[in-house]
């Protein structure tokens, strides 16, 4: 198997579409590093996981993406990490008018810098060895720009960009690089979306709760790593065939987007 033996550092390990990958990773064998903003909650997952004297927990807020690179660091020392899986984020559902700078602030601190961060922290050990893979969750979000979702589409979008010139510029050392492109995927992840003044959403979107499971994405997630895929749209429906037509018809994506 792939993962067995390896250590892997997964973000958003609580819940979601990374617990989902927790749980499947450590069935296939893998040491986890655990890490999201709560160090209970990550200390039931670990417990929680096959195999759980594999797996260390490292809460880290990657609102405050500096300070949560320097904690790792100081936490990590020397461990070589094999596989970096940038899963965390937060979602967004607020119209640009009624949105605060602040709210777009944090989405680019969350769901891009802290990509970055923790990704300049692995990637000198990985090409000094010449071995690693960098995985990040982006999103169809990434490809589409939607209603409702500006400033997470907006990061969401960079943080693909960011993963094409990693792609390119560690080819040389060979490195894998790796994003993942969910569409909707039945989760909490609108409960917590960010409204304009900052608030949690707190209720259920019709989008997300037609999607496909978390276990699901997580498996095809892990299938598409585990080939050293480049990047992969995972869903079902529209919100997967959207990339794809968006290359092709992009004034037809254009329209429906407009009209929903």
């Amino acid at each position: 198997m792939y993962f067995n033996g390896k250590t892997v550092w997964l973000t958003g390990a609580s819940s979601g579409i990374g617990l989902a990958m927790a749980e499947q990773l450590a069935q296939a064998g893998a040491h986890l590093i655990l890490t999201s903003r709560r160090a209970d909650a990550l200390e039931q997952v670990r417990l929680s996981l096959a195999h759980p004297e594999r797996h260390k927990v490292l809460a880290l807020d990657l609102a405050q993406p500096e300070q949560a690179a320097i904690a790792a660091q100081q936490a990590l020392g020397d461990q070589v990490v094999d596989i970096l899986i940038n899963n965390a984020g937060v979602s967004q559902r607020s119209l640009i008018l009624d949105t605060d700078l602040s709210v777009y602030r944090k989405l680019m601190e969350i769901d891009y810098f802290g990509v970055v961060a923790l990704t300049k922290l692995v990637l000198p050990r990985m090409v000094e060895r010449r071995s690693g893979q960098i995985v990040t969750v982006s999103s169809v979000a990434g490809k589409i720009g939607t209603k409702l979702r500006s400033g997470y589409n907006g990061a969401k979008f960079g943080v693909i960009g960011f993963m094409d010139s990693l792609r390119a510029e560690t080819a040389q050392y060979g490195l894998v690089v790796t994003s993942i492109l969910p569409g909707f995927i039945n989760t909490q992840v609108a409960h917590n979306s960010l409204t304009g003044d900052g608030s949690a959403l707190g209720h259920e979107d019709p989008d997300n709760a037609g999607g496909i499971s978390a276990e699901k994405c997580a498996r095809q997630s892990l299938r598409a790593i585990a080939a050293g895929k480049a990047e992969v749209v995972i869903g079902s429906g529209m919100s997967k065939l959207a990339p794809l037509l968006q290359r092709f018809f992009p004034g037809l994506v254009r329209r429906m987007i407009a009209k929903r």
